[in-house]
């Protein structure tokens, strides 16, 4: 094999190949940073968080979302409850179930199963309602350590960890082959851990607003 063919064949700058250099690996921060930018860049992406709470209340969620302004939403508490939310042009639909409306203080009159939704403006949500706002920060800070080689629902990955001594650790488990993905989040804290996955990178976003029949409209109450 010539040596030109071999640069070809093995992709990366060696010694011998181009001006002779040998490439240098990527340091963890630069891996991170790349990462970062990569999620940044998604149109879509589908967000599973578990968060395990020391003495306390677990819960769950599921965010599929261009990142943006379009996005569906649920969390569930190891109660029961849950709360269901679709954003759409503006517009929020909103479905607590029986038990998030009764944990909320809610008085409900008989047994019926809880399936309607609330139509409402997306202005008027606020921090602390328990709605998403479809987006999603992807930033770290603090010093980086690269981990060993593992795999994450059998696709390769490099663990990155940060770590702050008074916000605990974040692990986060970046693909090693095609996309720099951010296939997983690991936090690790004195209260509360959780792990948050990605998945349905740049697939088509499947988010279309409930049956009107099943719809109270409160648009223009309040």
């Amino acid at each position: 094999m010539t040596a030109a063919l071999a640069c070809l064949v093995m992709g990366v700058a060696v010694t011998g190949c181009a001006d002779g250099s040998a490439a240098e690996p990527l340091s963890a921060n630069q891996m991170l940073d790349d990462a970062n930018a990569t999620m940044r860049a998604l149109r879509s992406v589908t967000i599973d968080t578990v968060t395990k709470v020391t003495g306390g209340d677990d819960r769950s969620s599921r965010l599929t979302t261009d990142l943006k302004a379009k996005c569906a939403f649920k969390s569930t508490s190891a109660t029961g409850a849950s709360l269901e939310q679709i954003r759409i042009d503006g517009t929020d639909y909103v479905r607590p179930n029986r038990t998030y409306l009764e944990e909320s203080g809610r008085h409900m009159v008989g047994a019926d199963k809880q399936d309607r939704w609330v139509k409402t403006p997306a202005s008027k949500s606020q921090p602390g309602d328990g709605l998403s706002q479809c987006t999603y920060e992807f930033a770290s800070f603090g010093q980086v350590d690269k981990g060993e080689p593992t795999k994450v629902n059998g696709a390769p990955a490099i663990p990155l960890k940060v770590t702050d001594e008074k916000d605990g650790s974040f692990t986060f488990y970046v693909a090693t082959e095609g996309k720099p993905y951010i296939l997983k989040v690991v936090y690790k804290g004195d209260e509360f851990d959780t792990a948050t996955s990605f998945s349905a990178f740049d697939e088509p976003l499947d988010v279309q607003s409930p049956d009107k029949a099943k719809v109270l409209d409160m648009s223009g109450i309040g």
